[in-house]
């Protein structure tokens, strides 16, 4: 496991969700469990959801491998926060607060958390993430998870837009750094050669 680098790591995060989804969907029935407590303002299919959800994933993990950059680094975190790991804490505090076991909670206890783990643990071993910016974009991947569940789809794909214009603004601020360093080093260069000549 210490040779997997952080971009490999996120690959697990799909392969949880699909088995999270199966035990949800197909060994148990969490929308049923969740309409007899919660408000059903999801108009979307499980299996929508599943393609969506994936897709999105995807996304994050093509974009950094193709850019490489803190913003695309942070924006996969930021979504496994509200789409794995608060739905852990979503799918444990449901089972305990109404004492009716919630589908997906075994998943999320033994995939969601660990794979999660690791990838946050590979994201400050490569110093994508600080332990106070980990602390923000958990916090920040609970009020969108709540948010999602309170009142629909509408925040996530928000916070899918943000995030993208942040990662291309991110991506715009390396392209330029590393178009200006070759102008820097000739420069230094010229200067060098001029205080060297003989006067």
């Amino acid at each position: 496991m210490k040779k997997i680098p952080f971009a490999i790591s996120l690959l697990f995060a799909p392969l949880a969700y699909t088995i999270h989804h199966f035990e949800e969907h197909v060994i148990f029935n969490f929308r049923e469990w969740r309409l007899q407590y919660f408000a059903d303002n999801n108009p979307l299919s499980t299996e929508v959801v599943f393609l969506i959800l994936t897709a999105i994933t995807l996304v994050y993990i093509i974009l950094h491998q193709i850019l490489e950059n803190k913003a695309s680094a942070q924006s996969a975190i930021l979504f496994f926060m509200a789409s794995q790991v608060h739905n852990v804490i979503f799918h444990a505090g449901g089972t305990l607060y109404f004492w009716h076991f919630s589908p997906g909670l075994y998943t999320g206890v033994l995939l969601y958390l660990p794979v999660n783990a690791f990838i946050v643990y590979k994201a400050l071993q490569e110093k994508w993430l600080t332990p106070r910016s980990l602390a923000v974009l958990f916090v920040l991947g609970g009020l969108i998870f709540w948010a999602f569940e309170a009142v629909g789809p509408f925040p996530m794909f928000a916070t899918l837009a943000a995030t993208y214009i942040w990662i291309g603004i991110e991506a715009k601020k390396n392209e330029s750094a590393v178009q200006s360093k070759p102008y820097e080093r000739s420069h230094e260069f010229l200067a060098g050669k001029t205080l060297n000549r003989p006067g």
